[in-house]
């Protein structure tokens, strides 16, 4: 007997939109990460690289004249009208005000709230959205959306494209993220980019465990605890943001003097 399918089923596919009997049982992520299954799958698996980079290509395409951003992250499942929403929107519209748009995951919760923040206050508002195994859409607050099938080109557009990452309360997902953009800043992929941890109460337990276990034992170096910053207060979230922002640029202005300056003694000769 055929199965039920229920008709308001939706996923959105990268570009497409799929409905009822037309969505798949897996995500496009999950085909591709799952073990490994017959002869033909594995040797479809290299032409996958071509849908890979027509999403990185899609990415770049759409972002590259994205003005200063900052990707803000934390739960999906964070209600409306609740403290850590009005925080979220109140950063929204703060880092707007500073100069900055707004990158999100394009989802509810702590994302939509800053995307609402930052486009209520006449802001650029952002959303990279991903194919979930279930519904889930781009809020109503982003004013440039992209859906990706792929978790790693997403996460290489939010980090490509963002000065700061600020991260409020959330589950595994923002974790993920948090502390990819840790590991990333702390082996020098990335540099002047600050991380900031929205939340003394909910962030401040991992803090002193990172503090009092993985420091001591050596598994991280002590100037690495520099690399994160905790606050409660949404003004020195875009302070934090700002400052570090200023002493990057300084210290790119004095290397190009010193270059200038090496380079003019070397005509000199």
């Amino acid at each position: 007997m055929t199965s039920e399918v229920n008709p308001r089923t939706r996923r959105q596919q990268g570009p497409a939109t799929l409905r009822g009997r037309a969505v798949p049982p897996t995500t496009t992520d999950q085909r591709l990460l799952d073990e490994r299954g017959p002869a033909d799958w594995v040797h479809a698996d290299p032409w996958r690289v071509l849908r890979i980079q027509a999403e990185f290509v899609e990415g770049f395409g759409l972002l590259a004249e994205l003005p200063k951003a900052v990707s803000v992250f934390g739960s999906a499942r964070t209600k409306p009208g609740t403290p850590e929403y009005e925080l979220a929107v109140d950063i929204g519209g703060r880092l707007h005000e500073a100069g900055y748009a707004v990158i999100t995951g394009g989802g509810p919760g702590i994302m939509e709230a800053a995307n609402k923040g930052c486009d209520e206050s006449g802001g650029l508002s952002v959303g990279l959205g991903i194919e979930l195994p279930f519904e889930q859409k781009l809020n109503d607050h982003v004013d440039i959306g992209l859906e990706f099938r792929y978790f790693f080109v997403r996460k290489t557009m939010f980090v490509k494209y963002s000065q700061a990452f600020v991260v409020l309360p959330g589950g595994f997902g923002t974790l993920d993220e948090l502390f990819e953009a840790i590991t990333l800043v702390q082996t020098k992929k990335i540099t002047r980019f600050p991380i900031v941890l929205v939340g003394t109460e909910f962030w401040g337990g991992l803090l002193d465990w990172v503090r009092a276990t993985m420091l001591p034992s050596a598994k991280i170096s002590p100037e690495d605890m520099d690399l994160i910053h905790l606050t409660d207060d949404p003004e020195e979230v875009v302070r934090i943001v700002e400052d570090a922002h200023l002493k990057a640029e300084k210290r790119l202005q004095e290397q190009a003097a010193v270059e200038a300056t090496a380079a003019a003694a070397g005509d000199g000769t």
